[in-house]
């Protein structure tokens, strides 16, 4: 199965529900069933509304090192700009404007990048394993 390496929080965001955009700065082909694994380090500038969105989740364990979830990865769509009236970005033309606040905080949604659309999240029990940079195989 394909795999991502996720840093946390976002990775735990995913897996609660609260996220289902992950932005990349590389475009993938690839669609079907990924899972989602749990950087092994905490990043140091935690913002205020991811720490809230895990409270309200009730996601107050954050494992590391781990896949801790399975998702269908159903698109990837380039960001092609930014509507500053409405404050979102603007992805192509299948999803157009992103107006989900809590969701344009959780990713860099910077002109250029790409968002990995994702669906059926389910959360699994942390399995223990060694993250890679871009997607990898992950034996289950």
């Amino acid at each position: 199965m394909k795999a991502i390496t996720i840093h946390q929080p976002w990775a735990s965001l995913i897996a609660c529900g609260a996220k289902q955009i992950e932005t990349r700065s590389w475009a993938t082909k690839y669609r079907g069933p990924i899972a989602i694994h749990a950087g092994k380090k905490l990043p140091s500038n935690d913002r205020q509304i991811i720490a809230d969105t895990l409270y309200e989740k009730q996601q107050f364990n954050i494992p590391l090192g781990a896949v801790i979830a399975i998702a269908e990865l159903i698109d990837c769509v380039k960001v092609i700009g930014f509507d500053d009236f409405a404050s979102c970005p603007i992805l192509d033309a299948k999803y157009w404007l992103l107006n989900d606040t809590r969701e344009v905080a959780f990713g860099d949604f910077t002109v250029g990048r790409y968002a990995w659309i994702l669906a059926n999240v389910r959360r699994v029990e942390p399995v223990p394993a060694k993250g890679m940079q871009r997607l990898w195989e992950w034996e289950p």
